[in-house]
């Protein structure tokens, strides 16, 4: 039992390292410097973090970092040079719990806490990654506060029940691997915008047109399956955002899932649908808009020029397509077309084809 102790604590303070690891060590060593705690036996190896210059040191970083976790962007700039740091000083803390255990033992719970501070600084990174995307310095704020909150909390809870901490920690964990597919899908978004952002800035001086195939990555994949069976009016490529219930699409219907590399699609032949093309998980996937009743508009954001989609009155399925902010220009031809689109009258030709004929 008291080995499951010490590898809860030891565990537990790689966890909070992993979101925080300056404030873990300061809070720790000025609760041991000052007698607020007064460890066991089996914990004396941690007495050295209540020496005043380790306490100096990380109050000094831990007020660096309480100031850059607060502005959008650099908080992310912060994550990324502790992707190695956080680790490491998880894994170090955990040694440090143990005292000096078998050599085997200490380089299986090292690489165990090591593990446990890089799922916890990835969520940590992957979430201000996505809130960054708002350049109010709110989110940013609220955000920095909650996880100073949480380590707090979770030092006292490690200090007074190790065994259920380390069972909530793990939870939170596994709640990470079951969310990281989609995880991972919004931090490679937020990456791909900032970089097209900083590579390209936008000029809605410069003339765009439309183009009219396929980006050459779907081009096989959907001219097997005949997806479009139209002719093309114009292909972009495009992110999806939130997406309501697809309609009349291969392989069922469904919602549109956010964060897919894909491209948005009209056809002569149905002017008041678009189709959404991408691939998910190595497979093909469409999804069928049906314009009628709903309005287009631009949205601009820090990051993105956005492509909204929504119900002209009450409520009803909202789309979002998410495009690289140098395509300014593209996204309000687009939003030209399709209001063009909407406003023209509709042949009666083309509703009994679209009655006869679903896609797919």
């Amino acid at each position: 039992m008291e080995r499951l102790d010490l590898l809860a604590v030891a565990l537990g303070l790689a966890t909070l390292a992993g979101i925080n690891l300056y404030l873990t060590v300061f809070v720790t060593g000025l609760a041991i410097h000052f007698h607020w705690i007064t460890l066991a036996s089996q914990y004396q190896s941690l007495e050295i973090l209540g020496n005043p210059w380790i306490i100096t040191i990380a109050g000094i970083l831990y007020f660096l970092e309480f100031f850059a976790d607060k502005i959008p962007w650099v908080d992310s700039v912060w994550d990324a040079v502790h992707t190695v740091i956080r680790p490491i000083g998880g894994a170090l803390l955990a040694i440090q719990v143990l005292g000096h255990p078998s050599p085997a033992y200490t380089i299986i719970v090292a690489l165990l806490a090591g593990g446990t501070s890089l799922v916890a600084h990835t969520a940590k990174a992957a979430t201000r990654l996505a809130s960054n995307s708002s350049p109010e310095p709110f989110s940013n704020i609220g955000l920095s506060l909650g996880e100073d909150a949480a380590v707090l909390g979770g030092l006292a809870l490690v200090h007074f029940n190790p065994i259920l901490a380390l069972v909530i920690f793990l939870i939170c964990i596994g709640a990470f691997f079951y969310f990281a597919p989609r995880i991972w899908r919004g931090m490679k978004v937020k990456i791909w915008l900032a970089w097209r952002k900083l590579n390209g800035p936008a000029d809605r001086d410069v003339p765009v047109k439309l183009p009219s195939a396929l980006p050459a990555r779907l081009a096989p994949v959907f001219g097997k399956e005949n997806v479009l069976g139209e002719t093309i009016a114009w292909a972009v490529p495009c992110v999806s955002g939130r997406g309501g219930p697809g309609r009349r699409s291969l392989g069922g219907g469904g919602r549109i899932p956010a964060n897919l590399f894909g491209a948005l699609v009209a056809t002569n032949e149905e002017p008041r649908r678009l189709i959404f093309v991408a691939r998910k998980g190595g497979r093909p996937l469409s999804r069928a808009i049906d314009l009628e009743g709903l309005n287009v508009t631009r949205e601009p954001k820090f990051l993105a020029e956005n492509l909204v989609i929504f119900p002209e009155t009450g409520k009803g399925a909202r789309y979002l397509f998410v495009f690289a902010r140098p395509h300014a220009s593209l996204v309000e031809q687009i939003v030209h077309d399709l209001n063009r689109r909407l406003s023209e009258p509709v042949l009666q030709d083309h509703v009994t084809a679209d009655s006869a004929s679903p896609v797919g």
